[in-house]
């Protein structure tokens, strides 16, 4: 199968395009959000292939991956001189989590018979109101880093894009008041005002495996799919109890709670002991492993996309 896909979200794309398909990728001469091509920071297999607008009108496509409202709306149509769910089998992949009053929450690819909106998580499919158009969830899968927690830092680990812009969504408040009394590492795009890293998919999972826990102070965002590495590098995660969080961390794999009193303890616990800390993060490590996996996500994906293209 020939499948079109934007390049919008890396860490999500190289699980996606490891499957069985060509996943075709368009690209642009400046590399921007609407043609950033094949990833240069994560490795993707020979399977996938940037094609300019003049190679997309004339390839052949047995179905689009809508990820954005500007590619259902108009980016689609124009690369590929097909209009998805139309011309061309499309479903939306929404990888987000809805923002603003919840009456308000209407998906951009609401009431559309034509299509499927793929949902990242249940909380999702809750939360956004699609109308009659169908919607299925497939949830997360990671290709696994392996179990390379050492914990030999006596401190947590923070990944988070865009802190300072993205604020209480982020749980960017939450950093100050948690590095105010325990070391906490940031990483990330732009965090350098606090003290953060911008590193390779390569080189964070090195660079995390050696803290001791793994902090998700996220309010209101889907579910993190570094909160999912960092559990199956065997990191013990702490985190808020909101959105998705309740169902990645399960009993015993972590701590989780809206109880800030109750996260900071959880965090002074696993700094201090280095064998609490590494016997909760191999529980974190088999429950992300048994839910995240690679192999039940591709099978998903492929069931649906041939679903939708036949």
């Amino acid at each position: 199968m020939r499948v079109l896909l934007w390049h919008v979200h890396g860490s999500y794309a190289t699980a996606f395009v490891q499957g069985p398909h060509t996943y075709l990728v368009p690209v642009l001469p400046d590399r921007g959000p609407d043609g950033r091509g094949r990833a240069q920071t994560w490795q993707w297999p020979d399977s996938v292939v940037e094609v300019t607008p003049e190679e997309a009108a004339d390839a052949e496509v047995d179905v689009v991956v809508l990820q954005r409202p500007e590619e259902l709306d108009h980016l689609a149509a124009r690369w590929l001189g097909r209009r998805p769910g139309v011309d061309v089998p499309a479903v939306y992949l929404e990888h987000n989590a809805p923002e603003g009053a919840i009456n308000a929450m209407r998906h951009p690819a609401a009431d559309r018979g034509d299509l499927v909106v793929v949902h990242v998580t249940h909380f999702n499919d809750v939360f956004w109101d699609c109308g009659s158009t169908p919607t299925q969830v497939i949830e997360h899968g990671v290709i696994d880093p392996g179990a390379r927690f050492t914990g030999e830092r006596a401190s947590a680990a923070v990944v988070v894009n865009d802190p300072l812009t993205r604020g209480r969504v982020v749980g960017a408040d939450l950093l100050e008041r948690f590095r105010a009394s325990l070391p906490v590492d940031v990483y990330g795009m732009r965090t350098e005002p606090l003290g953060g890293r911008d590193l390779t998919q390569a080189q964070l999972h090195a660079e995390l495996a050696h803290h001791r826990a793994y902090l998700h102070p996220f309010r209101w965002t889907s579910l993190g799919l570094s909160l999912i590495e960092a559990m199956m590098l065997g990191l013990p995660p702490v985190a808020l109890a909101t959105t998705e969080v309740v169902e990645a961390v399960p009993p015993g794999a972590g701590v989780v709670s809206n109880d800030l009193a109750r996260l900071e303890g959880g965090l002074r616990q696993f700094l201090a002991d280095p064998a609490a800390a590494a016997e909760v993060g191999a529980a974190a490590r088999r429950a992300a492993l048994g839910r995240y996996g690679l192999e039940r996500f591709l099978a998903d994906w492929d069931r649906l996309l041939k679903e939708v293209s036949s």
